[in-house]
């Protein structure tokens, strides 16, 4: 008989506990790539999104698709330098390939979403649908 480890957290899975990615984000569920740290905020007419990513140099090492309610960030950041002579003791920042996936808190409309990059922090605003929104009625008074 092999003997397994004991993890207490192999039975969270999106199978055993699918209500849980409604409160927790797609990647958390066993992702190998670092997480990119994002806040989420939602205003009357759109849904506001900013990203912790330092070290982009040009619009090409960042992926983002709006899809099913759903943000889909990707992309690659490269650090360079040379370690002749140095001997490295910590390498904490990170570098490489890097995805994240965020749920959306309401139906967007993905056709005018906009993204801006500034000090390491990417903002990506998407207006909401005209569903989501909603239509105020005016009352009229004879």
């Amino acid at each position: 008989m092999a003997l397994v480890p004991y993890d207490p957290f192999g039975v969270l899975n999106r199978e055993s506990f699918p209500m849980l990615s409604r409160f927790i984000d797609d990647d958390w569920f066993g992702g190998t790539t670092p997480r990119i740290r994002a806040d989420l905020r939602e205003t009357p007419t759109e849904v506001i999104v900013s990203a912790d990513i330092p070290g982009l140099d040009k619009k090409d090492d960042v992926n983002i698709v709006v899809q099913d309610n759903r943000l889909y960030l990707s992309g690659r950041i490269d650090r360079s330098y040379e370690e002749k002579g140095e001997n490295v003791h910590r390498t904490e920042r990170h570098f490489g390939q890097f995805a994240r996936t965020i749920s959306l808190p309401a139906t967007v409309d993905e056709s005018g979403a906009t993204a801006s990059y500034r000090n390491g922090v990417l903002e990506i605003r998407i207006p909401k649908s005209q569903k989501a929104i909603g239509q105020r009625i005016d009352v009229a008074f004879h």
